[in-house]
């Protein structure tokens, strides 16, 4: 298959962002774990059943910046940690986050992540899709394990999310707990859910279109066939990062998970990044500069 266009930039964002990601760069993960497994499974959520303590977030407008002050404790109930996949407790964090009030896309080229966190919630939780796992614990194999696949366990909680070893707990797909609060639903627009490292609005799901309520789909799809010689063995399932492809125009979102839509807090249009039910879930570049602020630590 030929790659021309967007196809070409989510392409590179795969590469460079999910495919080739330094040993210990975020948040101080441990190193690397060598994985030989092949084909996706089914999910083992933890129950969230738990109070993670008391949270705290102040969100601000100063000059032309909007600041996001949290504790990075999730506002929800969240599942028991540690856990047989995850072996951290929730701590309290330190988070100062800013992005810019008037967001603006830098150019038709999109920005792969990197060291960069998506974004943050409202309840100060951050959005980090990517997870640090590789085949053969080799990041240079260019195979990277989809948080979402199952084929690792990383003991994700009812919300999609885990714990860091420094205590930062942070969302790997829909943050259910939160969507409850914010009062999502199917049959009316999202609510706003957060922001993006450039400054976009994030919701999730829905969204109006052409003064059409709609889901709003991701254009990500498995790839046919089974993968090369070399590689990891088996069909392309979504065990891995690299075994889904964006086409363009076989969902409503571009491959930054993003769309112009209509939303109360901007009724007259912007774009924005959505939360999807499948792939990428969380999306995985930006469309304008990310602030420094989110970018991972050491």
């Amino acid at each position: 298959m030929s790659f021309t266009g967007n196809a070409k930039i989510a392409a590179l964002v795969l590469a460079l962002a999910l495919g080739f990601v330094a040993k210990a760069e975020a948040q101080g993960r441990p190193p690397l774990r060598a994985h030989t497994a092949t084909q996706s499974q089914t999910l083992a959520l933890v129950s969230a059943t738990r109070s993670a303590g008391r949270a705290w977030v102040k969100i601000t407008e100063q000059g032309t910046s909007r600041i996001i002050k949290a504790n990075g404790v999730p506002d929800h109930k969240v599942g028991r940690f540690p856990n047989r996949g995850n072996p951290h407790r929730i701590k309290a964090q330190s988070y100062r986050f800013a992005v810019p009030l008037k967001p603006k896309p830098q150019g038709a080229e999109a920005r792969p992540l990197k060291r960069s966190l998506f974004g943050v919630a409202l309840n100060g939780v951050p959005f980090d899709p990517a997870a640090a796992e590789f085949w053969q614990g080799n990041p240079r194999s260019g195979w990277q394990y989809e948080a979402l696949g199952g084929a690792v366990s990383l003991g994700l909680d009812a919300n999609y999310g885990h714990v860091q070893p420094n205590g930062a707990y942070h969302y790997h797909g829909l943050p259910i707990g939160l969507l409850n609060r914010l009062g999502w639903s199917t049959r009316q627009p999202s609510p706003l859910v957060g922001y993006a490292a450039d400054g976009f609005p994030i919701y999730a799901i829905t969204a109006v279109q052409n003064g059409q309520l709609v889901e709003m789909t991701s254009s990500y799809q498995l790839k046919p066939g089974r993968r090369p010689a070399g590689g990891p063995a088996g069909e392309y399932d979504g065990t891995f990062v690299q075994d889904y492809i964006y086409v363009a125009g076989s969902g409503r979102l571009d491959a930054c998970n993003g769309a112009v839509v209509s939303t109360p807090e901007a009724p007259q249009g912007t774009y924005a990044y959505f939360l999807t039910e499948a792939f990428p879930v969380i999306p995985r570049c930006h469309k304008g500069t990310p602030d420094l602020s989110f970018r991972k630590r050491r």
